[in-house]
C-alpha cells in the first residue's frame, strides 16, 4: 500500500506543476515573463491531463483490482517507464512546443498507456469481470486506446494537409473528447460503483445496461459536437443533441440509483465526503448542460468564436468535476488526505478562476469593456488553486496508519 500511496502523491505533485505552468500562463499579461506562451500551455496541458488524472486514476484501479494479485514488480516496470514519458513531456514541450524531442516523449506515453491496458486485462480476474464497475472501468481503459487515435493522426495530418486543417482541429478534439467523456468521467463511475459494489449496494442488472448503453452511446454520438466549428451538415447537430440528451439520462439513472440508497451510502461516506459526491455531481450536471446546448446552432457558433467559452468548460470538466472526485476516491482510499481547509481554499480558487473566464467571454459576446485588473485578478485567483494544491501535497506526507 505504502508505494501506492507514493505514486498517488507524484500524480499530486503533476498536479502542482500544472497549476504554476497555469499560473505562470495566467501571468503572463501581468508580468514580463521570458516564455513562449504556445510551448507552456502544451506543457500544463499534457502533464495535468497525464500526469495528474492519468497516474491518479490508474494507480486508484491497479488498487481495486490488481493489487492483492502481488504484480507489483510486473507494474512497477509499467509505471516507472510511464514517468520516463512525462518528464520527457515535461523537459520538452515548454522549450520547443511540438518538435523532435515532446512527440518522441508523447508517442512512448501512448505506448505505455498501451502497455498499462494490456497488463490489466491480461490479470484481471473472472470475479471482477462479473462485477458492473468492471465494465465502466475496461471501457474507460478502452477508450485510452481509442482517444490515442487523435494524436497518431495528428503526424500524417501535419505532413499533408498541414496545421491550419480542420483534419488537424479535429484529431485535437478527438482525443480530448475520448479522454475526457470517456476515459476520465466512465472510469470515475466505474471507481464509484466498485466502492458500492464492496459494501453490498448493487445496481440492478436491468438499471444498469440502461446506464450502460445511454452513456456510451452519449459519449460516441457528442463527439459530433466537437465538430461543429467545421459547419456540418444539420444532421450532425442533432446527433450530437441526442448525445446529449443520452448522457443526461444516464445520469439520472445514477442520481436516482443513489438517492435509493441514500441511508446506506450516508453511512459508508464521511460528511465531508458526501459534500465532495453531492458536489461533483452538481458540477456534472451544469457541465452536460452546456454540452447539450452546443447542439444549438446559436450556442455551438458561441463556442467555437468565443474561445473563453470553451477554456471555460474545459476546466469546469477538469478542474471540477473530474479533479474534485479523485480528492473524493483519493481521500476516501486513504491514498492521499485532502484537508478541508485545502478543499475549500482549492474550491474557492476554481469557482473564482471560473467565473473571471465566463464572464470574458460574456464581454466578448455583447461587446462590452473588460475590466482594467481583469488579468490581475484572474492570476490571483489561480494563485489560490496552487496554494491548495501545496497544501494537500503537504499534508500527503502526514497520513496517520490505519489502525
Amino acid at each position: 500500500m505504502k508505494y501506492l500511496k507514493n505514486h498517488s502523491r507524484l500524480a499530486l505533485g503533476y498536479f502542482l506543476i500544472a497549476a504554476l505552468l497555469g499560473l505562470i500562463l495566467r501571468s503572463f499579461y501581468v508580468l514580463e515573463i521570458p516564455i513562449t506562451f504556445k510551448f507552456v500551455v502544451h506543457a500544463h496541458s499534457h502533464i495535468a491531463l497525464l500526469g495528474w488524472v492519468y497516474i491518479a486514476l490508474t494507480t486508484i484501479i491497479y488498487k481495486l483490482y490488481l493489487e492483492k494479485l502481488q504484480l507489483q514488480k510486473k507494474y512497477n516496470y509499467i509505471f516507472w517507464f510511464t514517468q520516463l514519458t512525462l518528464v520527457g513531456m515535461l523537459c520538452s514541450f515548454p522549450f520547443q512546443g511540438y518538435a523532435l524531442f515532446s512527440i518522441v516523449f508523447s508517442t512512448l506515453f501512448l505506448i505505455a498507456s498501451y502497455w498499462f491496458f494490456i497488463f490489466f486485462k491480461k490479470h484481471i480476474s473472472s470475479e471482477n469481470k462479473e462485477q458492473n464497475s468492471y465494465y465502466c472501468i475496461n471501457t474507460a481503459l478502452w477508450y485510452v486506446v481509442i482517444s490515442s487515435i487523435g494524436p497518431w493522426a495528428l503526424g500524417g495530418i501535419m505532413t499533408t494537409l498541414g496545421a491550419t486543417s480542420i483534419w488537424y482541429r479535429l484529431a485535437i478534439y478527438f482525443y480530448l473528447h475520448f479522454q475526457y467523456n470517456g476515459w476520465m468521467i466512465l472510469a470515475l463511475i466505474g471507481i464509484l460503483l466498485y466502492i458500492l459494489e464492496e459494501q453490498n449496494i448493487q445496481v440492478s442488472k436491468a438499471v444498469f445496461k440502461r446506464f450502460f448503453y445511454s452513456i456510451n452511446i452519449g459519449i460516441i454520438t457528442t463527439f459530433f459536437l466537437s465538430t461543429l466549428f467545421t459547419k456540418p451538415p444539420i444532421i450532425l447537430y442533432i446527433l450530437g443533441g441526442i448525445g446529449g440528451v443520452f448522457q443526461l439520462y444516464s445520469l439520472f439513472l445514477i442520481i436516482n440509483y443513489l438517492k435509493q440508497n441514500s441511508e446506506k451510502i450516508s453511512a459508508l461516506f464521511s460528511s465531508f465526503q458526501l459534500s465532495l459526491l453531492k458536489t461533483v455531481g452538481f458540477f456534472l450536471l451544469l457541465k452536460m448542460i452546456l454540452q447539450l446546448l452546443t447542439a444549438l446552432p446559436y450556442f455551438a457558433n458561441l463556442a467555437v468564436t468565443i474561445l473563453d467559452f470553451t477554456i471555460g468548460y474545459l476546466h469546469w470538466t477538469f478542474l471540477g468535476v473530474v479533479t474534485i472526485c479523485l480528492f473524493l476516491f483519493l481521500d476516501y482510499f486513504r491514498m492521499i488526505k485532502i484537508p478541508k481547509k485545502a478543499y475549500y481554499i482549492y474550491l474557492s480558487g476554481f469557482l473564482l478562476t471560473e467565473a473571471l473566464i465566463f464572464h470574458k467571454g460574456f464581454i466578448i459576446w455583447q461587446s462590452l469593456p473588460l475590466l482594467h485588473t481583469y488579468f490581475k485578478l484572474l492570476a490571483l485567483a489561480s494563485l489560490l488553486i496552487v496554494i491548495a494544491i501545496l497544501y494537500i501535497f503537504a499534508t500527503s506526507f502526514f497520513i496517520k496508519k490505519e489502525k
